[in-house]
Formats: structure tokens, sequence, C-alpha cells
């Protein structure tokens, strides 16, 4: 069997990507998983990027207008009155992206391991037995541990983190997210609450699970009260090149991830769409090029997380102050934007008042993020 396109991975970059490519190529999708979904993984994406990228609305299981944030020691709270953001079920989101490729035409392979290349062909295994198959190009959306990144000789310069998820019963506000920044309990990240609904949450962190496990005695909820648990890794950082000859990578695979937030859903499908128009284009070497925005955002990211790591927990208290000041909290209803923040940070530093007292805390903010 021959494909115009072969993708190696089918979580929601890779079947968001087959979904677009199915009309105008023959398409197939390799999936080492039998079934869909399970990987830890939030799953907030913000509301008008979903809408723009036409995801499907079955996933939604939660709509989200505000956010609480929390330090050590106080708060503040950003709400606008339409729903900023959605909680997604990664499930029902990567089956039904692959239930439309397939209407679209493409074939899928669940079950079946890429092991390589072998003379311009994919080697695969499935249920013990190993084949070959011949594309014009393949795609490795295969995630942050890729083996297409690795089949062809890919650089990696990144931190790497282990993530921890848990579903718990609780009480909770259903419209907001909480973002807790306490280095106290954890150096390495932030915790979030993302809520289900007003009676369960998504909770968790990226560094330790005896982290995550003290954040929830902090917040109140109960460990005997968490009804799932899920552990994955993630990478901030630079992988390159993304294309190399007939062979691109995209989503997790690449590092199209925010190392602001850790999300990468977005970035990755806004690429797919990048490597669409190159591929349609007949010009294949111009898919970084196209997603020069999103390497902006990874770039800026990066920068953020330097400072980030840079700052102490008292450093993070006079932040709190200042970011939850009237002013700071007008520029971030009216002007922030979810998925891209350096439009974000730009709208606050644009402040005199603001930026001022954000340098007297520590002049590498401004040094490191304008």
């Amino acid at each position: 069997m021959r494909y115009d396109v072969l993708i190696i991975g089918g979580g929601p970059v890779g079947n968001y990507l087959a979904n677009l490519l199915a009309r105008d190529f023959k398409v197939a999708v390799v999936e080492k998983k039998g079934s869909f979904g399970g990987k830890a993984c939030t799953g907030i994406i913000g509301a008008e990027n979903f809408e723009r990228l036409g995801l499907p609305e079955e996933a939604i299981l939660n709509k989200l207008r505000g956010a609480v944030f929390y330090s050590r020691i106080q708060s503040f709270e950003i709400e606008r009155k339409s729903p900023q953001a959605y909680l997604v079920d990664r499930k029902i989101l990567e089956k039904s992206l692959a239930e439309r490729a397939v209407r679209r035409g493409a074939d899928y392979y669940m079950s079946t391991t890429f092991l390589g290349f072998k003379n311009g062909r994919a080697v695969l295994q499935r249920f013990g037995e190993r084949f070959e198959i011949e594309a014009g190009f393949y795609v490795g959306a295969d995630g942050v541990s890729s083996t297409v990144a690795k089949a062809i000789g890919a650089q990696t310069k990144a931190e790497f983190l282990s993530g921890y998820e848990v579903e718990v019963v609780g009480e909770f506000k259903p419209d907001f997210v909480e973002v807790w920044v306490n280095k106290d309990i954890n150096e390495e990240f932030f915790f979030w609450v993302a809520p289900v609904n007003e009676s369960l949450a998504r909770v968790g962190t990226f560094g330790s699970l005896e982290a995550l496990y003290r954040f929830l005695k902090i917040r109140m909820l109960k460990p005997n009260a968490v009804v799932e648990f899920k552990a994955g890794s993630v990478g901030f950082g630079v992988r390159k090149p993304w294309i190399r000859g007939n062979v691109a990578l995209i989503g997790d695979a690449a590092l199209q991830i925010k190392p602001t937030t850790a999300g990468g859903i977005v970035f990755g499908m806004i690429c797919a769409h990048a490597l669409r128009s190159a591929l349609l284009e007949g010009r294949p070497e111009e898919y970084e090029k196209l997603c020069k925005n999103i390497k902006r955002q990874i770039s800026f990211g990066l920068r953020f997380r330097k400072v980030f790591r840079g700052l102490s927990q008292d450093d993070i208290e006079k932040i709190f102050e200042v970011l939850g000041s009237e002013e700071a909290r007008e520029v971030i209803e009216s002007q922030a934007d979810f998925d891209d923040h350096v439009k974000t940070t730009k709208a606050i530093l644009r402040r005199p008042k603001l930026l001022a007292k954000l340098l007297r805390i520590s002049p590498s903010i401004v040094r490191y993020l304008v």
C-alpha cells in the first residue's frame, strides 16, 4: 500500500492534520495505542481558537470564563462575561477528529508501532507482525519522546519535566480555573485546578508527585477523593529541524509546546495548517517558515520560563501585588489572549506604572520579556 502522507501518531494534532489533508491527499495514520485518549492532559483550549480551528463541540466538558490566581499569601481574580476557554474530553476530541478523517478517506492503523525507516519506507509492527508502508511524505506526530524525531536525527535542547494530574471530588466554582504559584511547595511549576463541574476537577502540576499531594492537602482536597490519576512528561525547549527531506515533525514531537502553561494542542494544530499549505504548494521545506509565529511564542515562553525559575517566592508575592492591582486587572480582562502570551505580556508592560513596579522587583522581567 502506498500513501501520499503517512502520519505517525493519532493524538489530537495527528488526527487534526489527517482531517485537514484527507480531501487532497491519500492519507494514513499509525497509532500505537488500541484506543484514543489516556494521556495526562488537562485539555484547556482557548475558546477563540477552539472555534477558529473548527473543533468538535461534543468534546467540550466545561466552559471557563475566569481565573483565580493564588500565591502563598494572596490572590486576585480575572473574569469576563463570556467563556474564554473550554475544558475538553481528550478521548472524545481525538476520536471525533479521527472519525472526521476516516469519513474524508483516511486509513487508520491502530495498535501499530512505528519502528523506523528502511529504504524510504516506514517499518511498522502490529500484533507481533512486521510490515512496511511507503509514502511520499511522512509526519511524526508521536509526542515528546518521538521515535520519528530520533529516526531523522533531530537535535533536542530542552528541559523535561514529569507531570501528574488527578481528577478529584470536591467543591469548585465551575466556571473559574485556579492557578496556584507557591515555590515553597513546588519550585518547578504552578498548580492548576480545572473544574469539570461544581463537584469534580482536574488538579495537577509538573515536578514531583509529592508536591501534588502536598497541594491537595493545602487546597483541602482529600487524597482518597481522587477518582482518576494520570502521569506524563513535557518538554520545554527546541527540537530541530522540524522537517528533514520528506519527513516533518509536528505537535509535541516538534516541541510545539507553550513553556508558560505546557499546553500544546493549539500550537500543533496551527502548525498543521502551515504544513498543509506547504504540501499543497509542493514546497514542504517552507513548513517551518509558515510556523514563524508559533516559534516566536515558544521563544517568548522559554524566556518567561527562565524569568520564573530565577524568581524567589518573595518576588512572586510582589508581582502578585502588581498584577492584582485594579490597573493590571483591567488590562488583563480587556486585552489578554488565552493562547497569545506575547500579546498579554506586552499589554501589561506598555503601562508605565506597571512597568516601573515590575522593574523594581526584577529587572530581568523586562530584559527577557520585552
